[in-house]
């Protein structure tokens, strides 16, 4: 018998018996159904411990199915004036969008969707709005196809049909159900309004929305107390919950706050908005008629140190961005800019020569022929239209702004003593007033040339803050006081306010020294003979302690030639007596310059001033 018929024999033998093959077949199934099971028992338990499934959570599973959420955005915290008027504000902004799908249905298979029919209308009712022309609009409408061939769920109108007003939005919808077309909706963004426009601009800085069209955009400084106080403006945002039905749409009863914003805190500076509105008025007319490189001006209390006006030319609109063009625009003058002042420095070398006992106002000197210094000849400004002064006195050399008098003054104190009361009035370091990127300036080293020149202004740079503030100490009696911008800042979360106090940096000089400097700066506007600026600066009722500055400016190759090649200046201090005041202006390379420029911007500021100063400084 061969192997063949041996396997087929012992197969027959195997199957004789089909009650034995019924039960084999039923174990099997039995004991497969036992592990089936016990797999099921054991995934069941697994998944019921776990909570997920091919390591994905079923409740975040459930909850992305049937649960919802929205950022609850907290409110930008605003920026005041001294008095609770808003600088910069919180607002909204909407961008106009057009759903395509035809999907998009309502009750009874209503059309929501844009039909095709209605485009041109759209068309026309975006451009009467907005900034689209017809054909944009329909570019983008007509535009509305993905890669893969389908309708595009909805189409956005770019940077035109964006960051629009509340009013601009009204009116396009009622426009729209006025001729019953659907399917153009709006998107609200988070914007910021500075309802002043041109205001302190550089100060107060400006935002830019971040993350557009995505559930976490904001606001975030990027210039001045935007920037500089960005955290605390800024707050923190909530989130709100809901349950949603098939379409994402919140079901009522449901929706839960689950973690409330936190507002940003409030700054309150110490601006004066009828002062400050003033004073960029004032310097737009003397912009435009003399075309100076830049601009400068700040109006501060003597007693205190606050600011209350700051403003610079060039400049820009932080809510419309229009001048927001090259690198002038994009610096804080007033405290990132280091110049040689000229002939405002003069105050100081006065100053420190009366409290060192080195100066003798009647004693006199000749201008002729001008001071050697080393292998270097310093001679006076050219003063001829004003008439010549070949002897003056050092009353006289502060008012008729001589430069030979106050390197004599220089030369009595000796070079070292004279940068001694630099760093005493503040020169050459920061005011850390907390203004970004703060200038230092620099005082002279050794070299007594330098020493010579700084004494009237040059040969040494210095910020117009520096200015301001060493100007305190001649207006306040011999105190020098930091510059204030911030009053206070308020928590309204915890109704908390964190007031800034004066402080006080410094008594380079006493009381009577400030107060004879001030009485010799009175000349310089009301001596008809030996006052450089007499009858320019002026307010009706009081006296004005003043000093003008013409410094001339660095270039590349030595200082520059050009006749109107300076930085032209004037500090003001009023009331003389016992000042409320200082006023601070340059104006940096204009095209044509008279020195009545000056006078047509300080007159009317500081006489508004005087007018409208506070019950207590009366």
């Amino acid at each position: 018998m061969n192997v063949k018929s041996k396997i087929k024999k012992y197969i027959q033998n195997k199957n004789v018996n089909p009650m034995n093959n019924r039960k084999k077949v039923g174990i099997i199934l039995f004991a497969t159904s036992i592990g089936l099971f016990f797999l099921f028992a054991y995934r069941l338990t697994y998944i019921t411990v776990t909570g997920k499934v091919a390591g994905e959570s079923l409740e975040k599973r459930t909850k992305e199915l049937y649960q919802g959420s929205n950022v609850i955005k907290a409110k930008r915290g605003t920026i005041f004036d001294r008095y609770g008027n808003p600088i910069a504000e919180d607002a909204t902004s909407y961008s106009v969008t057009a759903i395509l799908s035809k999907k998009y249905l309502g009750v009874n298979k209503k059309k929501l969707y844009v039909e095709e029919k209605n485009f041109p209308e759209i068309a026309k009712i975006l451009n009467k709005y907005t900034k689209l022309t017809e054909s944009e609009v329909l570019d983008y409408l007509n535009n509305n196809k993905n890669t893969d061939g389908t309708t595009k769920y909805q189409v956005e109108f770019g940077s035109h049909g964006k960051n629009l007003t509340l009013e601009t939005k009204q009116a396009i919808e009622k426009e729209l159900k006025q001729k019953k077309i659907n399917g153009i909706s709006f998107i609200e963004h988070p914007a910021r309004l500075y309802p002043n426009g041109v205001f302190s601009s550089h100060f107060i800085g400006y935002t830019t929305l971040t993350n557009p069209d995505k559930d976490s955009e904001g606001l975030v400084g990027k210039m001045g107390l935007e920037k500089m106080y960005n955290d605390i403006l800024s707050g923190k945002d909530g989130r709100q919950y809901y349950q949603k039905d098939l379409y994402g749409n919140p079901l009522p009863g449901t929706v839960a706050e689950e973690k409330k914003a936190k507002d940003g805190q409030d700054i309150y500076t110490t601006l004066d908005s009828r002062l400050q509105s003033r004073l960029e008025s004032l310097l737009d007319p003397i912009m435009k008629k003399i075309e100076p490189e830049d601009m400068t001006a700040v109006l501060a209390k003597a007693k205190t140190g606050e600011i209350l006006a700051m403003a610079q030319r060039p400049t820009f609109n932080p809510e419309t961005k229009e001048g927001l063009d090259g690198n002038t625009t994009w610096r804080n003058i007033v405290s990132e800019d280091s110049f040689e002042p000229g002939s405002t420095m003069k105050i100081f070398t006065t100053a420190a020569a009366i409290q060192e006992g080195k100066f003798d106002p009647n004693a006199t000197y000749s201008r002729d022929g001008g001071i050697k210094v080393g292998d270097v000849t310093i001679n006076d400004h050219d003063y001829t239209s004003l008439g010549n002064k070949h002897i003056l006195n050092y009353r006289q050399a502060l008012s008729w702004s001589s430069n030979i008098g106050m390197v004599h003054l220089e030369e009595r104190l000796g070079g070292n003593k004279w940068k001694e009361y630099m760093h005493k009035f503040g020169f050459g370091k920061s005011t850390n007033s907390g203004l970004e990127n703060e200038g230092i300036g620099r005082v002279p080293g050794n070299n007594y040339v330098d020493q010579a020149m700084s004494s009237f202004g040059q040969a040494t740079s210095v910020t117009s803050l520096q200015m301001m503030q060493a100007y305190t100490a001649i207006a306040n009696d011999g105190t020098m006081l930091k510059p204030r911008f911030i009053s206070k800042i308020v928590d309204k979360n915890t109704n908390q306010e964190k007031i800034t106090p004066i402080e006080k940096v410094g008594m380079p000089i006493d009381a009577k020294t400030a107060s004879t400097v001030r009485e010799y700066m009175v000349d310089t506007v009301e001596n008809p003979v030996y006052g450089i600026a007499y009858d320019v600066f002026k307010v009706p009722g009081y006296h004005i302690s003043a000093k003008t500055g013409t410094a001339e400016i660095t270039g590349s190759n030595g200082y520059l030639a050009g006749k109107t090649d300076y930085t032209y200046s004037v500090v003001e201090m009023m009331p003389s007596e016992n000042p409320e005041y200082i006023f601070y202006l340059t104006i940096k390379r204009p095209k044509t310059y008279v020195q009545k420029d000056l006078g047509d911007i300080a007159n009317p500021l500081l006489k508004l001033a005087m007018d409208i100063q506070e019950p207590n400084n009366k």
